[in-house]
């Protein structure tokens, strides 16, 4: 959203309240709408049903406008998750639940790592030579 960029680059803690409020109305006037259609399909069947969460949980869904810390989409989550889904088409399955916890517990150091500006390679380097690599503690 534009306004949360361009509040962002002013320094500002969230949007004016009055983009805010316009902006909320707009998106609770469709929710409203969404959620009042008749479905003829189970498509239509899911867009009420998105409506009727939006309509419910609009100040979850606007959060992102009033606390800058929160994402507008929750790609950096797919990403982590599609991983684990690529690996598991391209093996076949995770063969064992250890084989799992392990592969589970390598992303999520090198995920982690890589967040804190260590590469994939450092991080894996570092933990091999028994340089184990912390975050640190705030």
């Amino acid at each position: 959203m534009k306004e949360v960029d361009q509040a962002k680059t002013a320094g500002h803690p969230a949007i004016a309240a009055d983009v805010r409020t316009e902006q909320r109305r707009l998106i609770s006037h469709g929710a409203i709408i969404g959620a009042s259609a008749v479905p003829a399909n189970k498509i239509e069947q899911k867009h009420r049903a998105l409506a009727r969460r939006l309509n419910k949980r609009l100040d979850d869904y606007l959060r992102f406008t009033t606390d800058f810390t929160v994402s507008a989409d929750n790609n950096a989550a797919e990403r982590q998750i599609r991983m684990a889904k690529i690996r598991q088409k391209i093996s076949g399955c995770m063969r064992t639940l250890k084989g799992a916890q392990d592969f589970a517990a390598i992303r999520s150091y090198t995920a982690t790592a890589n967040k804190h500006g260590l590469t994939m390679l450092h991080a894996l380097t570092r933990l091999t030579s028994h340089d184990i690599w912390y975050p640190a503690t705030t």
